[in-house]
């Protein structure tokens, strides 16, 4: 894998990776503005969530299962004193899923999280605990 960040005079930052997709680095919420991006850990919680729905989706298709959403909320805490690493994160899925049981969503997230989900794998052993619950839903209950 390869990546290019670039600041060109003002924020946000961009990224660029070796395929050619961009993201957008910014500061904080306390600096708004037409410059405002996501932080750098909002991102990884972001792709923390991204990463294991990637694989919960990929394992349900192999459960032929069909998935018609799902969501993940999550949250987070962070150390006190620089670097202000994740020391803690909860995730919630809510999957709308006709037919899925909750022991077949249970076994997707559970290899997610304990076999596949690169990011999760990299903030645990960074010493972040990451602790999960999830639930099946009805379509109208997502957004």
């Amino acid at each position: 894998m390869k990546a290019n960040v670039t600041f060109s005079g003002k924020m946000p930052l961009s990224g660029v990776n070796d395929k050619g997709y961009e993201t957008l680095f910014g500061t904080s919420p306390a600096v708004p503005g037409p410059d405002a991006a996501a932080s750098p850990m909002d991102i990884v919680l972001e792709s923390l969530a991204a990463c294991s729905m990637m694989d919960i989706l990929s394992i349900l298709k192999k459960m032929k299962r069909e998935p018609l959403g799902l969501e993940t909320s999550l949250d987070a805490e962070r150390a006190e004193s620089y670097p202000k690493v994740f020391t803690s994160i909860r995730v919630h899925y809510r999957l709308d899923c006709p037919g899925c049981t909750m022991q077949e969503l249970e076994k997707a997230v559970t290899l997610s999280m304990e076999k596949y989900c690169s990011v999760g794998a990299m903030l645990k052993a960074s010493g972040c605990s990451i602790h999960w619950t999830a639930e099946l839903v009805s379509s109208e209950t997502l957004p």
